[in-house]
């Protein structure tokens, strides 16, 4: 029996795959779970115009995340820091940091999770770190430390 799979099921496959699944365990287990639905040509329908609008929706958050990124790799962010001797900050200047910095200062606001930081700062001068803005969308950012 062709099922259409509304969660994804193990050993069978993901959300949204029509798969052949044996007739009892389709109606023992799949259907009175809700974990899929006959596959008849309603569905079939139905579940064609979903990705549709699924992939219309994907598209433009694609776009909008390349826009994103565009205006992110013009900034630079500038982070106010107090040093010791030989330009050593006091702390260190975490992704968290940057993240408000961006927001107050550019009105941009992204995640702190999305910047990509393999190590706190802690010294003066200018870095480029990558920002993950979207799975396939990525830039650099500047970012400057300067003395308080």
């Amino acid at each position: 029996m062709k099922v259409i799979l509304l969660e994804d099921v193990k050993g069978h496959g993901l959300k949204g795959d029509v798969v052949n699944a044996k007739d009892g365990y389709a109606r023992n287990y799949l259907f009175p779970n809700n974990l899929a639905i006959e596959a008849n040509a309603g569905n079939m329908s139905n579940l064609q115009s979903k990705q549709a609008t699924e992939d219309k929706r994907k598209q433009n958050e694609l776009e909008e995340a390349k826009k994103l990124a565009e205006s992110i790799s013009q900034l630079v962010v500038v982070v106010k820091a107090k040093s010791g001797e030989n330009g050593k900050l006091f702390g260190s200047v975490t992704n968290k940091e940057i993240a408000d910095i961006m927001s107050q200062d550019h009105k941009v606001n992204i995640d702190k999770k999305k910047i990509v930081l393999p190590e706190p700062i802690r010294s003066l001068g200018e870095f480029q770190l990558e920002v993950k803005v979207y799975p396939e969308v990525g830039t650099k950012l500047n970012v400057k430390v300067v003395e308080a």
